[in-house]
């Protein structure tokens, strides 16, 4: 989120699959269409990290849509991942790490024959478009409970991936066309895998679900995936004005492109290469570090719409009706906003009423802020900021998440969730905060799907459905658990299923009616209401 640092057609098989006899002592071996490659058995599951889906977007390259991968000779191992992709560390001082060379894959599939191709899966990692890499999830879990292909994907970012420029022709989002070429990379790979690449759900949290998104409404990803899993990032997640920081704008995620090239004419300027012409060959010329900064890296954070790849911003694609009927299972957590909020609070806190009152004033307005105040009494909450954090979580996540749902159902399967678990591990790193426990904070449900901290014993039991209720709607559209709870279609009632450990902690909720969503769909700024 800007200005808030933040973690987070072929069926045969050509020469070698995953589960025949290439497997040997040293890991089995996979001949891709540009080389084979040899991972590592861990058990149930194959990893194949570090594989090459483009060739290297640097020098010249820089700033050009993605290209294919050159074929290598003999066996390449694909033992360990690639390089992630130029970013600043997300917690903490420090200059840049990664490399420009970063276009890499990670497949995990499991282990042995199968009865058919197995779906596919290619995860897309969030990080605010400034951070993060694929390596970064392990998806043993789905892959080997499931029984699924999954991949996971580095792509381009921050100044590198979605900068725009006149000399561009505008703002192409290289961080969208790096993930179309991993998708055509699945499209040509996955069967070699043991995958199906006729069934394959790109997924994704926050800047990875906007992505999904992105790719639902772009005509340049059609016929690239057959299923959509949005997590924690919809078409039309905003926040108001002053929410998070005293003087911070509203955060859209999608902009119009023409902004994005003049915020780029604007860059080149203060980097020295305000120029008639060549103004991209000077700025190619720089060095990664010179382009790696703090300002730089999130203010070419947001994904630019209006060219052919996306004509339309998203939320008003959907409305319209314009964008890919494929089932789509999408959701948020309960508590999205207090891991953003807990970043910020030591340093612009809400300790009492009036504080309270003036934050919703400065973002709402004066109008606006009664009626969300007699929505949310900060006499209802244990302190002004679990208020504050609950507010925002409605209107910038959950509501906007259902307005698009609303949109979505009209013309294509969609299915609602919302993870409550409030007692979910903290793998952040921040440190707990006074007065803002994390609850189901934004990312939290991530442990759940893929390894990456230890979880209690109701907590795996939880963790199993839904890795049961994710793969099977990768597997046939529809998510569906043995033994656990039927999950509804989203209807005009937005009866969602709340995602939480014990033994009644997976049921039906009404989401529209627990968050207040007729209050922000009338109230909320330059936004109408898709059902």
């Amino acid at each position: 989120m800007r200005g808030v640092r933040r973690r987070c057609a072929l069926l045969l098989p050509v020469v070698l699959l995953l589960s025949g006899a290439a497997a040997g002592p040293e890991g089995p071996v996979v001949d891709t269409d540009r080389g084979p490659v040899r991972g590592r058995t861990h058990g149930a599951y194959s990893t194949f990290e570090g594989i090459p889906f483009a060739a290297p977007p640097t020098g010249p390259r820089r700033w050009r849509l993605p290209e294919p991968a050159r074929r290598w000779e003999g066996v390449r191992d694909a033992g360990a991942p690639g390089s992630r992709c130029v970013q600043l560390p997300v917690l903490g001082p420090g200059g840049p790490v990664g490399s420009e060379d970063c276009l890499y894959l990670n497949v995990t599939a499991p282990a042995g024959p199968a009865p058919g191709p197995r779906p596919v899966m290619v995860w897309f990692h969030g990080g605010g478009f400034f951070s993060g890499s694929g390596d970064a999830y392990r998806p043993d879990r789905p892959a080997a409970r499931g029984d699924a292909v999954v991949v996971t994907v580095n792509y381009r970012l921050g100044v590198f991936g979605l900068f725009g420029h006149p000399e561009l022709g505008g703002a192409p989002a290289f961080a969208l066309a790096d993930q179309r070429a991993a998708l055509r990379w699945v499209r040509a790979n996955a069967v070699r895998f043991g995958g199906d690449p006729r069934n394959v759900t790109v997924f994704g949290e926050s800047a990875g679900a906007l992505s999904v998104c992105a790719h639902l409404t772009s005509p340049a990803s059609a016929g690239l995936f057959h299923r959509a899993i949005v997590q924690s990032g919809s078409c039309s997640t905003t926040t108001p004005p002053s929410a998070l920081l005293p003087g911070l704008g509203t955060y859209e995620p999608f902009v119009p492109a023409g902004r994005t090239a003049e915020e780029g004419v604007r860059a080149a300027a203060r980097l020295g290469c305000d120029r008639p012409s060549g103004v991209l060959d000077c700025l190619r010329a720089l060095d990664a570090r010179t382009l790696a900064t703090a300002g730089l890296m999130q203010r070419f954070s947001l994904v630019s719409y209006g060219d052919g790849a996306l004509p339309t911003e998203p939320r008003r694609a959907l409305q319209a009706g314009r964008f890919h009927r494929v089932p789509v299972l999408q959701g948020t957590t309960r508590d999205e906003i207090r891991l953003f909020l807990a970043q910020t609070l030591a340093a612009h806190p809400i300790g009492d009423e009036s504080a309270y009152r003036a934050r919703m004033e400065r973002s709402f307005g004066v109008g606006t802020a009664r009626a969300v105040e007699a929505a949310y009494p900060v006499a209802a909450y244990p302190t002004p900021a679990i208020a504050w954090a609950t507010l925002l979580t409605d209107a910038s996540f959950i509501c906007p998440t259902l307005r698009d749902g609303a949109a979505l159902g009209r013309h294509a399967p969609t299915y609602g969730y919302r993870f409550s678990d409030r007692g979910a591990p903290n793998f952040t790193g921040l440190p707990p905060v006074p007065g803002l426990p994390f609850g189901a904070a934004h990312g939290f449900e991530l442990p759940y799907l893929f390894t990456i901290t230890p979880l209690t014993e109701p907590q795996r039991r939880l963790a199993d459905r839904m890795a049961d209720y994710w793969t099977a709607f990768a597997r046939t559209g529809v998510p569906a658990a043995p033994g656990a709870p039927q999950w509804p279609r989203l209807a005009a009632s937005a009866r969602v299923l709340s995602l939480a450990p014990g033994a009644d902690g997976i049921r039906t909720v009404d989401a529209r009616a627990e968050h207040h969503c007729a209050l922000w769909d009338e109230r909320w700024p330059g936004v109408t209401t898709a059902g």
